[in-house]
């Protein structure tokens, strides 16, 4: 049997944060990742473009031998990932899975709130698709979900302004906002892969008692347990520990941010 990697998709370089947690629980397999940088950012289209967008993309990863493909992205995973499951893969790929970031993080916040009250900070998209509270109530109908979009953090942090004073009122503008409007919140959720990165900053202006949820860390573990379960999967998965990374826009940028995001400067490569 044919092998191949897994592919992990994001519009930009959010997916990364994700990327880098599934390889420290995941590190024996092969990855292929896919930033469509030229077309990003994702969060203000609408749900036909993102679909179209993030099928091209994922037919790209298919092409170059990934059976599996994890979309690391929150705006893909709500406006896309249904219609590709449902719709194209028995056309095009009936073989092949597509996996989302949404429904892992969903299936553990009601596990964590005491007071029944979750906040979820997310891009504009991902806010107005309700794919949060539609999730979360079919495993727990009994909580309450408050969402805001943070329009401000991903220019801020793919600007490296991460560290600044601009985001410092940003973070605590948007902290404030969904507090004042859900006071009662005890469980926070980064749905979005680029804001992991403001993770201190966040925690320095969040009220002792919230959880904060990032995706990364419950995406692994999810697709772990997805490969355990799934052994027909698990076995056309390659295992050299290879990683290769590719771009729709010029990689040279793209390198420059790969530190913040993964962690470490990577090669990629130009996918036009």
């Amino acid at each position: 049997m044919t092998t191949g990697p897994i592919g992990v998709f994001d519009s930009g370089y959010g997916g990364l944060t994700v990327l880098k947690e599934i390889i420290a629980a995941l590190p024996q397999y092969d990855y292929i990742y896919l930033g469509d940088n030229a077309r990003a950012p994702y969060g203000n289209r609408g749900f036909e473009t993102i679909h179209t967008y993030t099928l091209e993309c994922v037919q790209h990863l298919f092409d170059m031998g990934c059976p599996l493909v994890v979309l690391a992205c929150n705006t893909a995973s709500a406006k896309a990932l249904r219609t590709i499951q449902q719709k194209d893969l028995p056309n095009i790929a009936p073989d092949r899975r597509v996996l989302g970031v949404i429904r892992p993080t969903t299936e553990m916040v009601g596990t964590l709130t005491q007071t029944g009250e979750v906040g979820i900070l997310a891009t504009k998209g991902t806010v107005s698709s309700e794919s949060y509270p539609i999730e979360i109530k079919k495993f727990f109908p009994h909580v309450k979900v408050h969402q805001l979009a943070c329009p401000m953090w991903v220019p801020l942090i793919e600007n490296g302004e991460a560290d600044s004073e601009g985001a410092d009122y940003f973070v605590k503008k948007y902290l404030d906002q969904i507090l004042t409007d859900a006071p009662d919140i005890d469980t926070l959720v980064l749905a979005c892969t680029h804001y992991p990165i403001l993770t201190k900053k966040i925690r320095q202006y969040l009220p002792a008692g919230i959880t904060l949820l990032s995706q990364g860390k419950i995406v692994a573990h999810s697709l772990k347990d997805y490969l355990q379960r799934h052994p027909e999967m698990e076995t056309r998965l390659s295992k050299n520990g290879n990683r290769r990374f590719f771009t729709t826009d010029d990689p040279v940028i793209f390198e420059k941010l790969t530190n913040i995001f993964f962690g470490e400067t990577v090669k990629t490569e130009f996918l036009g």
